[in-house]
């Protein structure tokens, strides 16, 4: 039977396979009985990680091995996101945690769930090791193939002892490397110079092997760091890339997360994208994956940098246009696919602050965890002696009532050094609220700026560190990469950020940049302290809506102004402002917040009239005619939804 190109493509990169015995044994292991359950496959970038994984996988399937492989890349880093890509990824309809664990285990005597690019999933890596991996059968294994070597509470966690492994990734040795060459099509003699100076580096032989292919050459710099050897067979290779067309594509490309059709149709308008697209996915460094091609990060950065330092209106140029794709995208996007326009938009934005607020360039050292009854004491500790008698006994009668809402920051060993109490408007008695000075101003602030029914406020009540309370440091970054967690679990619903700090100057830069507004009216004394309030208000449209604002800030990148202005309850149209009663407001508010999707009457009525409503849906309808009369020449844009209700379209 005919091969399909998918399936040729696939074995002849495993006959381009070489060296790799140490590795490909230590996770043969994993196969045995008595092997270790959780394996940590690391290594620098391009060194070889996937195919790796691709190596053994096949190996593992061949000795009758279910292997369960998802790259972390295409999943949302969330609790949700993760138990629903598996769910797809195994066939089950249920994507509940134990649940999942079972479906797992029944898929054969010997099973592997496999992570690979797992650096990106620094946001779940506490939930893996303490929730979810202790909920797997015994026939279950887990791989996870990241840059970084695992957290230190990995072994300091007890229980885990023998059934954890740690395996690093090394380079090729010389002969391995030049075997590698020979196999991509280089010859003995050109192989051995080659192999020599790129330090055995799998991404950097290819490439070589690429520019030889190309042009029959190899010569860079013997003694130039790994780097700028990878930058400079970059350059080598694009130079030798057969036309001018596919370096172009290939430049716009490199600007953007993931490449698609539709990207390099707005990047492209006078190509052709198919032949653009399939032109990027020959390329030896381009791997396809369900939603599009991804570049090799160290190849793709290259590019980039070069671009930016060349020409950096093109390279703005090229990103404005991916943005402005992106965004019209995103707007009609369904839930399960709205977590890829927020990893493409958050790719978009240079600005370091973001960046690293959601996925930082490397993996925080201290784990945050949900505190336990054991931990009590040491948080009760912390909160004494970093603050006055009066605020400690506020911060303490939280964790008697909701001791749900505190995590904890552990050292390597595990002992507590910082904890958070963050709380959620929608989970919380707004009389323990105004128990609490600090809470009470923020509740005070909600009433005066409400939010619609369906949006969450989160309060972030407090983070403290045993060495530096609530001044910056290593803790509060923990903490603060853990807030970004919930903001992805809570959207498209959260619509604001509390926080509390006795020093806002500490943060003030990274927090303006964020877009957080001190309540300078809020401010509270506690023990002869003054504690000062601030908020982020991320929009109607949440998270997205908020990091395509600051992508579209930082391109110069005019957007349509907003329809409604929610703080003074007023449609803005061309003609002037336009008030709203409180049920219009009300209405047009959740329908912008549902843009491009149908609502129905009940939905409106739940949220907008409140549960108790006892009226026909028809008060509905009156309302909407009186939203479009107010609408003007926009009325269109609220459309009927036969026998559902109504739609408020984008454009």
């Amino acid at each position: 039977m005919a091969q399909r190109m998918k399936e040729l493509l696939a074995s002849q990169a495993l006959e381009a396979f070489v060296g790799r015995s140490a590795e490909l044994e230590a996770l043969r292991e994993t196969l045995a009985p008595e092997g270790p359950r959780v394996v940590h496959v690391h290594g620098i970038a391009g060194i070889g990680k996937t195919a790796l994984l691709e190596r053994f996988a096949a190996e593992a399937r061949g000795a009758g091995t279910t292997v369960i492989r998802l790259d972390c890349r295409n999943v949302e880093p969330t609790e949700p996101g993760l138990l629903q890509a598996l769910s797809e990824a195994i066939g089950s309809g249920h994507p509940d945690a134990e649940a999942l664990a079972r479906r797992l285990g029944g898929l054969g005597n010997s099973v592997v769930l496999a992570l690979d690019t797992y650096e990106v999933f620094g946001l779940l890596d506490t939930w893996l090791r303490q929730v979810f991996l202790p909920m797997l059968p015994e026939n279950v294994r887990v791989l996870f193939f990241g840059r970084q070597r695992p957290l230190a509470a990995w072994h300091a966690t007890p229980g885990w002892g023998r059934l954890l492994r740690s395996v690093a990734v090394a380079p090729l040795t010389e002969s391995e490397a030049g075997e590698l060459l020979v196999s991509l099509g280089v010859s003995r003699d050109e192989a051995t110079p080659i192999a020599r100076t790129t330090h055995g580096h799998p991404l950097a032989l290819r490439l070589a092997a690429g520019a030889v292919g190309e042009a029959r050459r190899g010569h860079w710099p013997e003694d130039a760091p790994l780097q700028h050897a990878l930058d400079e067979l970059t350059r080598m290779f694009l130079a030798d890339v057969g036309d001018a067309v596919t370096r172009r594509v290939l430049e716009g490309a490199a600007v953007t997360r993931r490449v698609t059709v539709s990207l390099l149709r707005a990047q492209f308008p006078d190509l052709a994208p198919q032949d653009a697209y399939e032109r990027l996915r020959r390329l030896p460094f381009v791997d396809g994956t369900s939603d599009g091609l991804i570049i090799h990060d160290a190849v793709r950065d290259a590019i980039a940098r070069s671009l930016h330092a060349s020409d950096p209106s093109r390279h703005l140029e090229y990103r404005r246009a991916a943005w402005r794709q992106l965004n019209a995208e995103a707007e009609s996007a369904g839930s399960g696919d709205l977590w890829r326009y927020t990893a493409d938009m958050l790719y978009l934005i240079e600005n370091p602050v973001v960046r690293e607020a959601f996925f930082p360039s490397g993996t925080p050292r201290l784990p945050v965890e949900r505190a336990q009854s054991g931990d009590e004491q040491a948080l009760a500790d912390i909160v004494r002696a970093r603050e006055g008698a009066e605020a400690a006994e506020v911060l303490l009668r939280w964790w008697r009532r909701l001791p749900q809402s505190f995590s904890v920051v552990r050292a390597p060993e595990g002992r507590v050094i910082g904890l958070c109490c963050k709380l959620r408007s929608d989970a919380v008695e707004p009389t323990w609220l105004l128990d609490d000075p600090v809470t009470a101003e923020w509740y005070a602030h909600l009433r005066r700026k409400p939010m619609s029914r369906n949006e969450i406020a989160l309060f972030c009540r407090r983070w403290l560190s045993e060495a530096e309370g609530d001044s910056p440091g290593e803790a509060q970054a923990a903490v603060w990469l853990d807030l970004k967690r919930t903001y992805m679990e809570l959207r498209p619903e959260l619509r604001r950020v509390y926080l509390v700090a006795n020093d806002l100057a500490a943060y003030a830069q990274v927090a303006q940049r964020l877009g957080f507004e001190v309540l300078t009216e809020r401010t509270v004394e506690l023990d002869g302290r003054a504690y000062h309030s601030a908020v982020l208000d991320f929009g109607p449209a949440s998270v997205d809506g908020w990091l395509a604002e600051l992508a579209a800030a930082e391109l110069g990148v005019r957007r349509s102004p907003e329809l409604l202005d929610v703080d003074s309850r007023e449609l803005v149209l061309e003609a002037g402002r336009v008030p709203l009663t409180p049920l219009e407001f009300g209405v047009m508010h959740h329908l912008l917040a549902r843009q491009d999707k149908a609502v129905s009457r009940t939905e409106l009525l739940r949220d907008v009239w409140g549960t108790t409503y006892q009226g026909g849906s028809n008060v509905v309808d009156a309302v909407v005619r009186t939203l479009r009369r107010k609408m003007g020449d926009q009325a269109a844009r609220v459309e009927t939804v036969t026998g559902v209700g109504y739609r408020l379209r984008s454009r």
